[in-house]
């Protein structure tokens, strides 16, 4: 089993603000959902319900106290559950938010996939937890450029 983290971020790790992204990059949503098409997605609560509906060919999962969700959604009240259920599994499983969940996974991810973009937003409410990049093999997928904003999907692979 392997977990991988992906989020777009600013300058300063600029994730979110109110709930919502910052920036609407069409060229990065495009990434994501290539990315994490027919994959599980791990989120919290807040994160689900920032979207616009349940993302087409994906499993959901949510680790939240609460369990008002529907029943297509799979929810873990903490992180100890979901490791162990998913400890012989040998799918790759996607985090995608928000920011207190990519803390609880920052170590445990082999992979980052992060979209750094050139911009900064001073008012963002939510940052992206801290990691050191020396212990990553950093990979340069694409540079991209939406509405004069520029930015790349970067993967950052665990060292062993």
């Amino acid at each position: 089993m392997s977990y991988s983290i992906i989020a777009a971020i600013g300058k300063n790790r600029e994730l979110g603000k109110d709930n919502n992204l910052i920036w609407r990059l069409p060229n990065d949503l495009k990434f994501f959902r290539e990315v994490t098409n027919g994959k599980t997605i791990i989120m919290g609560r807040k994160t689900f319900y920032s979207l616009p509906k349940m993302l087409p060919n994906r499993k959901h999962v949510v680790i939240s106290s609460s369990n008002n969700f529907n029943s297509e959604v799979k929810v873990y009240n903490n992180l100890e559950e979901l490791l162990e259920d998913y400890k012989d599994s040998n799918e790759e499983l996607f985090v995608i938010g928000g920011g207190s969940i990519y803390k609880l996974f920052i170590d445990i991810a082999d992979n980052l996939y992060l979209t750094e973009i050139d911009a900064e937003c001073s008012t963002a409410s939510v940052y992206f937890p801290e990691f050191d990049k020396n212990n990553y093999e950093k990979i340069v997928l694409k540079e991209n450029e939406d509405d004069g904003i520029k930015y790349k999907h970067v993967l950052y692979k665990k060292l062993k």
